[in-house]
Protein backbone atom coordinates (compact mmCIF):
# COMPACT_ATOMS: atom_id res chain seq x y z
CA UNK A 1 0.00 0.00 0.00
CA UNK A 2 1.29 3.56 -0.84
CA UNK A 3 -0.03 6.60 0.92
CA UNK A 4 1.26 9.80 -1.01
CA UNK A 5 0.75 13.07 0.56
CA UNK A 6 -0.43 15.76 -2.18
CA UNK A 7 2.64 17.34 -2.73
CA UNK A 8 4.86 14.08 -2.96
CA UNK A 9 1.95 13.09 -5.91
CA UNK A 10 2.15 16.17 -7.60
CA UNK A 11 6.02 15.99 -7.91
CA UNK A 12 5.80 12.24 -8.71
CA UNK A 13 3.44 13.19 -11.76
CA UNK A 14 5.67 16.23 -12.66
CA UNK A 15 8.78 13.52 -12.46
CA UNK A 16 6.87 10.69 -14.21
CA UNK A 17 6.28 13.55 -17.75
CA UNK A 18 9.69 14.78 -17.49
CA UNK A 19 10.96 10.92 -17.48
CA UNK A 20 8.62 10.07 -20.34
CA UNK A 21 9.37 12.92 -22.47
CA UNK A 22 13.09 11.86 -21.78
CA UNK A 23 12.71 8.58 -22.73
CA UNK A 24 11.46 9.72 -26.12
CA UNK A 25 14.95 11.27 -26.81
CA UNK A 26 16.84 7.91 -24.72
CA UNK A 27 18.38 10.18 -22.64
CA UNK A 28 16.80 9.58 -19.01
CA UNK A 29 17.81 11.41 -15.90
CA UNK A 30 18.88 9.31 -13.34
CA UNK A 31 18.43 11.60 -10.47
CA UNK A 32 14.80 11.48 -12.00
CA UNK A 33 14.35 8.19 -11.77
CA UNK A 34 15.84 8.02 -7.64
CA UNK A 35 13.64 10.29 -6.94
CA UNK A 36 10.69 8.63 -8.01
CA UNK A 37 11.80 5.40 -6.60
CA UNK A 38 12.48 7.98 -2.90
CA UNK A 39 9.01 8.99 -3.01
CA UNK A 40 7.56 5.83 -3.69
CA UNK A 41 9.82 4.44 -1.18
CA UNK A 42 8.52 7.14 1.30
CA UNK A 43 4.94 6.56 0.42
CA UNK A 44 5.54 2.60 0.81
CA UNK A 45 6.48 3.24 4.23
CA UNK A 46 3.61 5.67 5.52
CA UNK A 47 1.05 3.22 3.95
CA UNK A 48 2.25 0.52 6.02
CA UNK A 49 1.99 2.51 9.08
CA UNK A 50 -1.42 3.58 8.24
CA UNK A 51 -1.94 0.05 7.86
CA UNK A 52 -1.20 -1.74 10.57
CA UNK A 53 -2.80 1.39 12.16
CA UNK A 54 -6.14 0.26 10.64
CA UNK A 55 -5.24 -3.19 12.15
CA UNK A 56 -4.50 -1.86 15.69
CA UNK A 57 -8.20 -0.19 15.02
CA UNK A 58 -9.55 -3.19 14.02
CA UNK A 59 -8.55 -5.48 16.81
CA UNK A 60 -10.23 -2.77 19.29
CA UNK A 61 -13.35 -2.68 17.90
CA UNK A 62 -13.24 -6.51 18.00
CA UNK A 63 -12.26 -6.79 21.46
CA UNK A 64 -15.39 -3.95 22.58
CA UNK A 65 -17.80 -5.87 20.39
CA UNK A 66 -16.76 -9.47 22.39
CA UNK A 67 -17.42 -7.31 25.63
CA UNK A 68 -20.69 -5.88 23.68
CA UNK A 69 -21.99 -9.40 23.52
CA UNK A 70 -20.96 -10.86 27.34
CA UNK A 71 -22.95 -7.44 28.16
CA UNK A 72 -26.06 -8.54 26.51
CA UNK A 73 -25.84 -11.92 27.38
CA UNK A 74 -25.46 -11.04 31.01
CA UNK A 75 -28.07 -8.12 31.10
CA UNK A 76 -31.16 -7.79 33.37
CA UNK A 77 -34.33 -8.03 30.81
CA UNK A 78 -34.58 -4.60 32.19
CA UNK A 79 -31.55 -3.28 30.48
CA UNK A 80 -31.25 -5.65 27.54
CA UNK A 81 -32.56 -3.29 24.81
CA UNK A 82 -29.48 -0.73 25.97
CA UNK A 83 -27.07 -3.81 25.67
CA UNK A 84 -28.47 -4.67 22.11
CA UNK A 85 -28.04 -1.13 20.91
CA UNK A 86 -24.51 -1.01 22.10
CA UNK A 87 -23.80 -4.83 20.67
CA UNK A 88 -25.52 -3.45 17.65
CA UNK A 89 -23.31 -0.17 17.49
CA UNK A 90 -20.21 -2.31 17.91
CA UNK A 91 -20.94 -4.47 15.01
CA UNK A 92 -20.74 -1.23 13.37
CA UNK A 93 -17.37 -0.27 14.38
CA UNK A 94 -15.78 -3.77 12.91
CA UNK A 95 -17.86 -3.61 9.80
CA UNK A 96 -16.41 0.19 9.52
CA UNK A 97 -13.00 -0.52 10.37
CA UNK A 98 -13.00 -3.66 7.83
CA UNK A 99 -13.93 -1.78 5.04
CA UNK A 100 -11.43 0.60 5.60
CA UNK A 101 -8.85 -2.58 5.74
CA UNK A 102 -10.43 -3.69 2.69
CA UNK A 103 -10.05 -0.34 1.11
CA UNK A 104 -6.33 0.55 2.37
CA UNK A 105 -5.21 -2.91 1.01
CA UNK A 106 -6.53 -2.49 -2.58
CA UNK A 107 -4.59 0.58 -3.16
Amino acid sequence: MHSYTKAENRERGRLFRKGFKQAFADNVDPRVTARIHAIDAAAAERGARELAALHEVQATARQELAAAKATERTAPRTDKATARQARKDAEERVRLAERAIHRAERT
